[in-house]
């Protein structure tokens, strides 16, 4: 498992990243990862995660863009001190790669809008670190 953190705007974005092994097919070069990220507002005011931003790239060479409502289907309002977490997955080509992107963020007392960094994280298949 990999762990990426940063703090933008005094919103901590920790990502957790993890080769599932069970289904991916290297032969195929189908390499499935699933990350979980941890979003904390520090602030003392509200905020709601609406949009997110996402490039994925692998080794291969294959670039995606991803730009989209919120997260997994849900744009949560993360309140003052707490935190919001999801899992999701992507797939790739190739037994290495990493991701990278921002979310939105609106805060909700004066409706100003704010864009908070996603940490790049690698997205490595487990039996290419031995």
């Amino acid at each position: 498992m990999f762990v990426a953190t940063s703090i933008t705007q005094e919103v901590e974005v920790t990502v957790e990243t993890l080769y599932q092994s069970e289904y991916s097919n290297p032969e195929m070069e189908h390499f499935r990862y699933a990350y979980r990220i941890t979003i904390k507002n520090m602030s003392a005011h509200d905020i709601q995660l609406t949009h997110r931003y996402w490039h994925i790239f692998d080794a291969k060479g294959d670039h995606k863009l991803i730009d989209a409502i919120g997260v997994v289907g849900q744009q949560p309002i993360i309140t003052a001190g707490q935190s919001h977490q999801y899992v999701s997955g992507c797939n790739l080509k190739s037994p290495y790669g990493y991701m990278v992107g921002h979310y939105e963020m609106l805060r909700l007392y004066n409706h100003e809008t704010f864009r908070v960094s996603i940490p790049q994280f690698n997205l490595i298949a487990d039996y290419k670190l031995n």
